[in-house]
């Protein structure tokens, strides 16, 4: 009996979870860039594509307010309810902390009540518009990974712009336009994420489904982040490979969801009528209550760690790279042209790790290792890191005074993509790479790499490292 009302119990949970939760709380893989595995020569490390978990991004922003003293209480002024547009006896007083509306309000904890929010100064000034420009800075590149909601105290907005900047702010885009009326407003038909598809999923839309004006029941206003991933992963997001796999080919799909700041334009405060009553003007004004943007450091799929330090975020770069977005390769470690990491092949992805630049490794003898003159080396294309070799120039009496010449070793002529050093005379590469240094992906030589198979060619450059291996080979025979 016991247990049979344990089980109807334990599916009504199930049920409701699923109905609750329509998707998954936490999404995607590559939380680790490294991990030790265990071949026949022992321990190596095998590297694979990884980011920095999602999390709340507001923690970490910086907020500006144009103009600057549109914020309300200075002096202090009066201003109706919102339940009550006719009860104009609540007080904004910037000096009194109980009656101050500063902008930090907006990202504060929302777990009391009454709510704590950002007011402005009332529309006083009417028929001169009543615009107010909030910008949100990270002075970091972002992905975005869940929707921006934003919680208004007062009435939603009858006209707003909600724009993307990818520059720090230098220039601007639209990403979505708010109104009640968006044909009046901005000249566009309205539309909502639902009328969208994958070829259209980028497209700038004007929505009127977050405008209703003055109301109490209807606060919020969301960018759907989540409803445009759902083209390609599906409405629960189960089928990732294939978000993954449009994030990995599609720059601008992927620029889409990048930002480096966010501006909340707010154009016209709710009104609720066609006509402003001009005798009750202390009842138009912006207040918001919260911001949630949910992201993740940008780190080019070569960092699981960003660190916040004065004020700033910098991803913890791996894989040999650097840069506040792990953007380019570390000095000595560019024997080939930078590439970010790739979400593919699913599950643990491709690093595309830096490997060590031939001029940065010399002829040490300790390492009994065969290099020609770096003044031998003619550099065709000075961004390719790769040089052509002059081969007349290496002596075959440079040669033949050793035995041996080290094709690889742990540490500075790595195996890549998870290959191991045998030996110090060949690499064991794992069963999709192939070459002197695994470098190679394997379905190159069946011509099928390609966007469909989720890999790429090798870099430009990898001619030039392949024959001069191959050249060190006449001092050492290599067996594949």
């Amino acid at each position: 009996m016991y247990l049979s009302r344990f089980l109807s119990i334990h599916a009504l949970w199930v049920t409701v979870s699923s109905v609750m939760q329509p998707y998954p709380l936490v999404w995607g893989h590559y939380d680790v860039c490294k991990t030790q595995i265990y071949t026949e020569e022992g321990k190596v490390w095998d590297y694979m594509a990884c980011q920095p978990e999602s999390t709340d991004m507001t923690k970490y922003l910086k907020v500006k307010l144009d103009p600057p003293d549109i914020t309300c209480g200075d002096p202090p002024e009066s201003f109706c309810a919102m339940g009550n547009p006719y009860m104009c006896n609540n007080e904004c007083d910037a000096s009194t902390p109980e009656l101050a509306h500063p902008p930090e309000l907006m990202f504060d904890f929302e777990g009391r009540h009454p709510s704590t929010f950002w007011q402005s100064a009332t529309w006083k000034e009417y028929p001169k518009p009543l615009e107010v420009n909030i910008t949100l800075s990270w002075s970091k590149t972002i992905e975005l990974t869940d929707n921006i909601v934003i919680t208004f105290e007062s009435g939603r907005p009858d006209q707003m712009i909600l724009e993307k900047s990818l520059d720090y702010g230098r220039t601007w885009q639209p990403y979505q336009y708010y109104a009640t009326d968006c044909l009046d407003a901005f000249h566009m038909d309205p539309k909502s994420v639902k009328d969208l598809s994958q070829h259209t999923v980028l497209e700038i839309i004007c929505t009127e489904e977050y405008s209703t004006g003055y109301t109490t029941n209807s606060k919020i206003i969301h960018f759907e982040i989540k409803d445009r991933f759902a083209f390609f992963a599906g409405p629960r997001l189960r089928n990732m490979a294939s978000l993954y796999g449009q994030l990995d080919t599609t720059k601008k799909l992927r620029d889409f969801f990048t930002v480096t700041d966010l501006r909340i334009r707010l154009l016209r405060p709710a009104v609720g009528e066609i006509f402003v009553d001009e005798l009750h003007l202390a009842r138009y004004f912006y207040a918001i209550s919260d911001i949630k943007v949910r992201g993740r450091c940008k780190c080019n799929l070569h960092a699981t760690v960003c660190v916040y330090d004065n004020s700033k975020l910098t991803c913890e770069c791996e894989h040999n790279t650097t840069g506040p977005d792990c953007g380019k390769c570390k000095k000595n470690y560019q024997g080939r042209p930078w590439s970010p990491g790739s979400y593919l092949p699913i599950p643990k992805g491709t690093a595309n790790t830096c490997i060590p630049s031939i001029s940065s490794i010399g002829n040490p003898p300790k390492f009994n290792r065969i290099w020609p003159n770096i003044s031998s080396l003619e550099v065709s294309n000075p961004k390719q890191v790769a040089p052509k070799l002059a081969l007349s120039t290496v002596s075959s009496v440079q040669v033949a005074n050793h035995k041996r010449a080290n094709v690889c070793d742990n540490e500075l002529l790595h195996c890549q993509n998870g290959g191991t050093c045998h030996n110090n005379v060949r690499c064991l590469c794992p069963a999709a790479y192939t070459g002197i240094l695994c470098e190679k992906l394997r379905c190159e030589e069946a011509g099928s790499c390609g966007s469909e198979s989720g890999q790429g060619a090798p870099p430009r450059g990898s001619w030039g490292l392949l024959l001069f291996t191959g050249m060190l080979g006449t001092a050492s025979p290599l067996v594949f």
